[in-house]
């Protein structure tokens, strides 16, 4: 079998031999993967136009919502995959960190969404003046670059190595040309067929190339970013490519690394932070049979902790069970094939030059339900090297299997200095309960790790481990470890993304931004901006109102209710030597009488006060000062709903304060909650009679069978049911989810099509009811006045619905609009 590759919208497979694929419990050939004959410029370019084009023109909000629709798509299909991965030797946990590790990236970078304005750009940081009149600005822009990812990944995680990278890319609007490497392509090409067959991502925003290929970097342009992950090596050889510095490519490289665990002098044995320790460096010796590249190289121990440490870590490892990683009680697997084990070997027999392996053996293996000579097995393996500082190749030579190096220092500055021996590292950690020798080491070490993990026991129970890169941290380290930062939130989406600074007035600084800038005009409206839904709402729509003048009964007042009785409100005798003059205004008394003016007081799209973010008081109002408010628009941030809430936005407010001089005395920014435009047609009796007043014996359905007739009828039981003449029948939405499927009726998702009836309708439907079409059309419009007239006599009730549970009023308005709205579509109606 050779590996098929996905390039320029269709799967093709290269020609020639390839490199063979081995199953890591059997030795057995799966087949060979090739790109040989493919033409790689073309899939490049196919990704930054096809592909790209249409990321770009997404909004932060839709990639989201894309990579959390694929997330879940994926998610529902995992065990699959799972099947596959135990060919590379990996257990259910190991599995578990690659497969589900990386359907979690996207979960993580489509949460990021509400971070980002509702657009294809961010702006990013505060506005810059750069005028004292207020009058020329600048801010900063970061848009989707226009080339493609190029993604050149490791073995050891073909999953979360693809995913954790193009989640982050896609968010930022760019599609990606991932090369797996060969040894695991087999797995990454299995999660590919399956995301391509999802119709999810854009056609080309994702293309796959099974095999090497040394070509792939020959013509990637200055728009374009590159990534890699794998030894520190290769990666220097692909830095160093001509056309990287010929087109100033960025490029990201993530290395194997020579990561360290310390040990505190305080964590002595009986601690619950040596046991942490010791815990700690066993898992990341054995899971995925120690080919990680943030798995710990060297143990960093007090010096008469040695002992101890040898000899719990020995236990711990004597329970490690290895063989076939479908086994239960397996504990570890396989490494990736057998030239990955010769390799280790090789490794490890120059660290014993120096250093003594203290526990494991490098020629003998029992292997449970496993053939350990067929298999790519190896036992762990525990060097101790008593002259770290002497003996420096435990800082340069790396293993990268289940080995692992126990040196010894005298204090934190040693532990400090054997750290950064390593020369940079994805991570390090130290186990102490002593937060002042954790300082000590953080602030030491930090200059040669990307990431440093303080254990203790305060955290143990909810720590992700030494060795896990989280989507929302960087990932990635100094020196060795390549000097590259990979996720890390929106660091992560920003690396794929062009930082421009932009000049210009206030006015156009606000159109291009979206975001209401200081001195910009006001764009009056004729309606209170409360009034409008949030999709209606811009940057820059304001309001002036109507003004107030504060008096000593206002200040004495708000004092008496909020208790705030500071001298400069309460006692006018003590104003000597400060700066107010007269009895003064609480400031958040001309807040709150800010509000009084500009809150618009009728029920409207406003839901609630969400929050408040800046507040300024420039300068005092005394009594019977007056002032007015000027209200705008300052920026839209859109946000998923919740449970029993209508779908919303957030709209930022900026409040202007003046006094009755046009002085500007107090700004504040305000959130509310604003709720969206409902996105189906109303449906109420004379909206129902236009609609069926259309509707005719031979209109066809655009799915589903029903005739018209039986449609109308369906839709008077539903009522009739609702108006609680029918409550004999069972609710057939399980218990467990029924609160959510209630939840569902909030949101303004259609209902979906082709989905069967509840059994009480359906067996309703079974036979028409009635003589003819013109008889049910007068069935329903009956029975939606019965309908209104149940519910205005028993305004507190609820009767049961076969899907949604018990509903009140409002709950089979919601029901009535979606239901009506479904089947007003099915028929061409609406």
């Amino acid at each position: 079998m050779i590996l098929q590759s996905y390039i320029n919208g269709q799967w093709t497979q290269g020609t020639g031999e390839g490199s063979p694929m081995f199953d890591a419990v059997t030795g057995e050939t799966i087949g060979f993967a090739t790109t040989e004959g493919l033409d790689i410029p073309d899939a490049l370019q196919y990704g930054r136009t096809k592909g790209g084009e249409k990321l770009r023109k997404m909004t932060f909000q839709e990639r989201g919502n894309m990579l959390k629709k694929l997330a879940l798509y994926l998610n529902k299909r995992k065990e699959q995959f799972y099947d596959i991965s135990y060919k590379t030797g990996a257990t259910r946990v190991d599995s578990w960190i690659d497969i589900d590790g990386g359907f979690g990236n996207l979960f993580a970078n489509a949460s990021l969404r509400k971070l980002f304005p509702n657009q294809p750009y961010h702006v990013e940081g505060d506005p810059i003046d750069l005028s004292r009149g207020g009058r020329f600005m600048a801010h900063h822009i970061l848009v989707p670059k226009r080339g493609v990812a190029v993604h050149i990944n490791a073995f050891n995680f073909p999953v979360w190595g693809m995913l954790e990278k193009c989640a982050v890319n896609w968010m930022a609007g760019m599609a990606a040309v991932v090369l797996p490497a060969p040894q695991t392509a087999y797995l990454t090409e299995a999660v590919v067929r399956v995301i391509v067959d999802s119709g999810i991502l854009p056609e080309g925003a994702l293309q796959l190339l099974s095999g090497m290929t040394k070509t792939i970097l020959d013509t990637v342009e200055s728009q374009d970013v590159v990534t890699f992950t794998g030894s520190a090596h290769t990666g220097r050889i692909l830095k160093a490519h001509p056309r990287l510095t010929q087109e100033a490519v960025p490029f990201t490289m993530e290395a194997d690394s020579l990561n360290c665990s310390v040990l505190g002098e305080d964590a002595v044995p009986g601690t619950t932070e040596f046991d942490l320790f010791i815990k700690e460096v066993r898992k990341e010796m054995t899971v995925k049979t120690g080919q990680k590249c943030t798995a710990i190289r060297r143990i960093v121990v007090p010096e008469n902790l040695v002992e101890d440490v040898q000899i719990a870590l020995g236990k711990q490892l004597s329970k490690v069970t290895i063989g076939d990683p479908r086994l239960k009680e397996v504990r570890m697997g396989a490494l990736i094939n057998k030239a990955q084990v010769q390799s280790v070997k090789d490794q490890v027999s120059k660290l014993a030059q120096t250093a003594d392996i203290v526990y494991g053996s490098l020629d003998t293996i029992d292997a449970v339900g496993a053939d350990g000579e067929k298999g790519a097995f190896l036992s762990p393996i525990l060097l101790r090297e008593n002259n770290p500082f002497e003996n420096i190749s435990v800082h340069e030579i790396e293993a990268f299997g289940p080995v692992s190096t126990i040196m010894p220092y005298k204090n934190m500055d040693e532990a400090i200095e054997l750290a950064q021996m390593g020369k940079g590292s994805l991570v390090s950690s130290i186990f102490t309960n002593d937060d002042k020798l954790a300082k000590e080491y953080v602030v030491g070490a930090a200059s040669h790790h990307g990431r440093i993990l303080v254990g203790n026991r305060d955290m143990a129970k909810q720590s992700t481990g030494h060795g896990s890169p989280l989507p929302l941290l960087v990932h990635g380290g100094p020196g060795r470890a390549g000097g590259g930062e990979e996720m890390g939130g929106l660091r992560g989406i920003k690396h794929y993304m062009q930082r421009c600074a932009i000049q210009g007035s206030p006015t156009t600084i606000t159109e291009v931004t979206g975001i209401y800038q200081a001195n910009a005009e006001y764009k009056e409206t004729e309606k209170h901006p409360f009034a409008y839904h949030w999709e209606d709402i811009e940057a820059g729509m304001s309001i002036k109102t109507h003004k107030r003048t504060v008096t000593d009964t206002d200040i004495i007042n708000f004092g008496n209710l909020t208790w705030d009785h500071f001298y400069a409100h309460t006692d006018i005798t003590s104003l000597d030597g400060s700066i107010f003059e007269k009895r003064t205004a609480h400031g958040y008394f001309i807040i709150s009488a800010a509000a009084g003016l500009f809150v618009y007081p009728n029920k409207g799209p406003v839901a609630a006060n969400y929050g408040l973010e800046e507040c300024r008081f420039l300068r005092p109002i005394y009594h019977n000062d007056t002032i007015y408010v000027r209200l705008t628009c300052k920026e839209k941030v859109d946000r998923d709903s919740r449970g029993k809430e209508l779908p919303s936005g957030i709209v930022k407010w900026f409040v202007e304060v003046f006094d009755q001089e046009d002085e500007l005395v107090a700004i504040a920014t305000i959130l509310t909650m604003v709720q969206k435009k409902n996105p189906f047609a109303t449906i109420n009796k004379s909206t129902i009679q236009n609609y069926l007043g259309k509707l005719t014996e031979d209109v066809k359905p655009a799915w589903g069978n029903m005739t018209p007739q039986q449609m109308v009828e369906h839709l008077e039981y539903s009522l009739v049911v609702a108006s609680g003449e029918n409550q004999d029948f069972e609710i057939e939405t399980p218990e467990k989810i029924l609160e959510k499927v209630n939840e569902t009726l909030y949101t303004h998702d259609p209902m979906p099509r082709n989905y069967d009836a509840p059994k009480l309708l359906e067996k309703a439907m079974s036979e028409s009811r009635y003589e003819n079409l013109a008889e049910a059309k007068a069935k329903l419009l009956e029975a939606y006045d019965a309908f209104e007239l149940y519910f205005k006599e028993n305004p507190e009730v609820t009767t049961k619905n076969a899907v949604f549970g018990h509903l009140d009023k409002f709950e089979w308005d919601l029901m009535n609009t979606k239901h009506f709205n479904h089947h007003f579509e099915q028929f061409g109606l609406l």
